[in-house]
């Protein structure tokens, strides 16, 4: 039938578009398409896509209520990096104004590795994994 090669995209609705586009782009992720009459905010991150649909617009819209503190569009999205070098990344965050958990080992597709938590502005959860 098929088999997943990977993740290829994820869709954040957003309530505050240019503090999430520059949070993206603080990450280094670079805009690369827009769509203005649909909302849609396409950010390359690596070989995938952080799509941003404001919720005052027509993507965004059609999702329903927006995010908020009791109810989320998702749990969390994972982000493989390198290198990973936890006190370098703590700091940037602590520099950043951006709220960073302590390091463990998790699993994800690539075994058991390193990782740690921020939030974007909206509260949206990523995790930072080792690429390994």
């Amino acid at each position: 039938m098929f088999r997943i090669i990977g993740l290829d995209h994820l869709v954040l609705r957003v309530r505050h578009l240019q503090p999430m586009l520059a949070f993206y782009q603080q990450l280094g992720c670079v805009l690369e398409r827009v769509e203005e009459e649909q909302g849609l905010y396409q950010l390359r991150a690596g070989a995938q896509l952080i799509d941003l649909v404001p919720v005052d617009q027509p993507l965004g819209a059609a999702g329903g209520e927006a995010p908020g503190q009791t109810g989320r569009n998702l749990e969390h999205f994972c982000l493989q990096i390198q290198p990973f070098d936890p006190a370098a990344i703590q700091a940037w965050c602590q520099a950043q104004r951006i709220p960073c958990s302590p390091v463990a080992e998790r699993y994800g597709s690539l075994g058991f590795g390193p990782s740690l938590y921020i939030q974007d502005p909206e509260g949206n959860s990523i995790e930072l994994k080792a690429s390994r």
